[in-house]
């Protein structure tokens, strides 16, 4: 498919009204977009070709598109960050004029979830998924077999840690060889211990912020979990995007994961018994000390569809996101196990595989004082990528926290 999509290019004619090549990212919650792509296929003269790009590829692949002849029309994207070079080259339409005059799309989608997939005040995408905050999910049989109770503190979740342990149960699954999943735990721990101000002035350019006292504790306390065997011995080697780290919540061998909203919707469509019996969630802990409020949420506010600047149907690919907007794609999502950052979405619960996480999530985001965009999204790739790098040194032992702090300062 991907070659299929390369093969392709901007905006290629097929025969009839042409078609545009959208890429995005291949992972269980796609065949919602398969579904939209072929609903719209139906009544457009220019079709849309679909390039499913698997997840751990999706960003490497979309970045040599971009800077070859054979670019996609629309992708899939998470704004801030994540599109800046993009937008720097000016290979993005500006979608700001669009939005303000469309009423579908000005009025179809929640206001600040709209403005965090631009940059610079002006809109660069339309929202195709979800709201992703990251959530402690739990098998709550495993729970009630051990008489424990979610953990609401970090004493709390220590305690968690020596119970689990003793009983041969891994306490957290972590997809460690992705990279990706150990960043959530830097992130939310750096929002307990210090508050979002800290990753602010990072995300605003200065890098001075990693010398942040906030910051070496989260890297201590990450050093802290995996010493006392949190996440089990081999982490490294298990992965979240073939399914090993889920695979560990749902079968029982491990009791909690750290993870985006859309394990919900990963959990449905590989063990859905269990998505719907056993698995729970919660909020991440307080931790002693801490200034961050506990309704402080990092994550994605959502995925967008961009559109590519050098596109030959703009008209037809702006229809396209317009679908995005329509209750029935709303629909769709939700009996996914996601939850739109439609306008209208809170009155769709109801046709929820599970209302209950539905309008927790959607309360989750609503009352957060703070969203704090993931790191390796909220900054530029030449930050973000040795991020990630450090990151999974750290977790593996291959540096300490002050060695993480320092790697870091040095990232220009």
């Amino acid at each position: 498919m991907v070659m299929a999509g390369i093969l392709a290019g901007c905006g290629s004619g097929n025969g009839g009204g042409g078609s545009i090549t959208a890429y995005v990212y291949g992972d269980d919650e796609v065949k919602v977009q398969q579904a939209a792509v072929a609903k719209f296929n139906k009544t457009s003269d220019v079709k849309v070709k679909l390039v499913s790009v698997p997840g751990t590829d999706y960003v490497n692949k979309l970045r040599s598109a971009m800077g070859s002849p054979s670019a996609p029309d629309v992708f899939f994207n998470w704004g801030g960050g994540s599109i800046k070079p993009y937008v720097d080259a000016g290979q993005l339409v500006d979608l700001t004029s669009t939005v303000k005059s469309d009423a579908t799309l000005k009025n179809g989608f929640l206001p600040p979830i709209m403005t965090a997939g631009g940059l610079g005040g002006k809109v660069y995408g339309v929202p195709m998924r979800g709201m992703q905050p990251v959530i402690l999910f739990y098998n709550k049989k495993l729970f009630a077999k051990n008489s424990l109770q979610a953990p609401r503190t970090w004493e709390d979740l220590q305690k968690d840690v020596t119970t689990f342990k003793s009983r041969g149960i891994t306490p957290f699954a972590l997809g460690g060889s992705d990279k990706w999943p150990e960043l959530m735990w830097m992130e939310y721990l750096l929002d307990r211990i210090g508050g979002p101000g800290v990753f602010k002035k990072i995300q605003a350019g200065d890098s001075a912020g990693w010398s942040d006292p906030a910051v070496l504790k989260a890297a201590s306390t990450v050093r802290q979990l995996v010493d006392s065997g949190a996440f089990g011995s081999n982490f490294n080697s298990v992965d979240y995007g073939n399914g090993g780290a889920p695979t560990l919540l749902n079968k029982g061998k491990a009791a909690m994961h750290l993870m985006g909203s859309w394990e919900y919707s990963t959990q449905l469509g590989k063990a859905p018994e269990f998505a719907r019996k056993d698995l729970a969630w919660t909020t991440f802990p307080t931790v002693a000390g801490g200034v961050g409020d506990v309704n402080d949420v990092v994550g994605n506010p959502t995925n967008y569809w961009s559109v590519n600047a050098r596109t030959k149907h703009k008209d037809a690919a702006i229809k396209f996101l317009k679908a995005m907007a329509a209750e029935s794609y709303a629909k769709s999502l939700i009996a996914d196990g996601e939850v739109p950052t439609t306008s209208n979405a809170a009155s769709l619960f109801s046709s929820s595989p599970n209302p209950k996480f539905s309008k927790y999530q959607y309360d989750m985001v609503q009352k957060a004082p703070s969203f704090t965009l993931s790191w390796d999204q909220a900054l530029e790739p030449q930050i973000a990528t040795p991020l990630l790098t450090e990151v999974s040194k750290l977790f593996a032992g291959k540096s300490t926290p002050e060695q993480f702090v320092s790697a870091m300062k040095a990232v220009k």
